[in-house]
């Protein structure tokens, strides 16, 4: 009720003030003229300003809205007629007023008519004007502020999902199996292969290292996530011995894009899992760069069953990296899962201009 009975002072004061205007071009330009000929123009001017508001108050709104999809010139070309058209109905619903209550005669409303008609269209037509620009303005304002908005969620929500990774891959790291097994080979080295034995407990810290400080790092150079899938892969090897082959493909021109962290890492952690643990046998990763098109794709193939993107769960690290995808490069990125042959392939296809990196 408040909000309301607000909204109707603010717009009597509105057009109370802009009714000052007529007097006070008349006293302008006739100084000496009589107080009570000053206030029978003001209460005239009055009545024509509050109906004439009135209209372009409920109108203007839906006319902004139905125009604001043409072509500027074409908006504002209809748009003044609009104004002019708002402000000869408001005058001539004023007048019927004036000739209904008998407050002039109607010999002398007629007489005064063009006057009063080009004072209403020039009145409404400079404050129309104004209100579209500072409309226009407020708009544009608006978009803005919901852009940085937009751009402020985006960016906690990349923090989120590269937190997560990070405590993903770190949980994945510290896990009681995950540990002990690393620790056990770690032990079975220190006798027959002392400094393969110390390789990998620097590789270890190493990875450790890295998801601890990925969450500081919006995007990493692809070498540096190259580097850090290859520590990984060589202490799953320790473990896995000759049952884990794996070979790189990357062009040397490509180590410096930027990449997620922690991106084509668990991609080939998944690898180790569903493609190397289950099979006595074990089997292949490859990990592949190449341009195409306008594209970087990083390829993680292995001679696992494959699985289907859109069946991932909530929470999986795949769906996780998806997610972090979406956020970083937006529709220009896609996960792809192929699978033929025997063979496993998921790409992440990436946009060949450096994405935005998060601080």
């Amino acid at each position: 009720m408040r909000q309301r009975l607000k909204r109707i002072l603010r717009f009597l004061w509105i057009n109370t003030l802009a009714a000052m205007v007529v007097p006070f071009l008349v006293w302008a330009m006739s100084p000496h003229i009589i107080l009570a000929s000053l206030l029978l123009t003001f209460a005239f001017s009055c009545l024509h300003a509050q109906i004439i508001g009135g209209l372009a108050t409920y109108t203007l709104p839906k006319i902004w809205r139905l125009l604001s999809r043409l072509h500027p010139v074409l908006d504002w070309l209809l748009y003044i007629v609009s104004c002019v058209a708002i402000a000869l109905a408001g005058g001539m619903m004023a007048g019927v007023v004036i000739l209904i209550l008998h407050l002039i005669p109607v010999a002398v409303y007629w007489s005064e008519f063009g006057i009063i008609m080009k004072f209403c269209v020039v009145g409404m037509l400079q404050i129309g004007i104004v209100m579209k620009i500072y409309e226009s303005v407020r708009s544009r304002l608006d978009q803005t502020t919901l852009e940085l908005r937009s751009k402020e969620l985006d960016r906690e929500r990349a923090l989120k999902l590269v937190t997560e990774a990070r405590l993903a891959s770190l949980t994945s790291r510290v896990h009681p199996h995950f540990l002990f097994n690393t620790l056990n080979s770690i032990s079975s080295l220190i006798q027959e292969d002392p400094q393969r034995a110390d390789r990998l407990v620097e590789r270890m810290a190493a990875l450790l290292r890295f998801s601890l400080d990925s969450a500081q790092s919006g995007l990493v150079p692809l070498a540096d996530e190259i580097k850090i899938t290859t520590d990984y892969l060589e202490i799953e090897k320790a473990r896995f011995g000759e049952r884990l082959r794996y070979h790189l493909d990357v062009p040397d021109d490509l180590l410096q894009i930027k990449v997620p962290p922690l991106s084509v890492q668990t991609l080939v952690e998944n690898s180790v899992k569903y493609a190397i643990a289950p099979v006595r046998a074990g089997g292949e990763i490859h990990l592949a760069a190449r341009r195409s098109g306008a594209s970087i794709l990083l390829e993680v193939g292995d001679t696992g069953p494959g699985f289907d993107i859109s069946k991932i769960p909530a929470g999986h690290g795949v769906e996780n990296l998806q997610s972090r995808l979406v956020v970083v490069f937006g529709e220009k990125s896609k996960l792809t899962c192929t699978s033929h042959d025997g063979r496993c392939a998921v790409v992440i296809s990436i946009p060949q201009t450096k994405g935005k990196e998060k601080d």
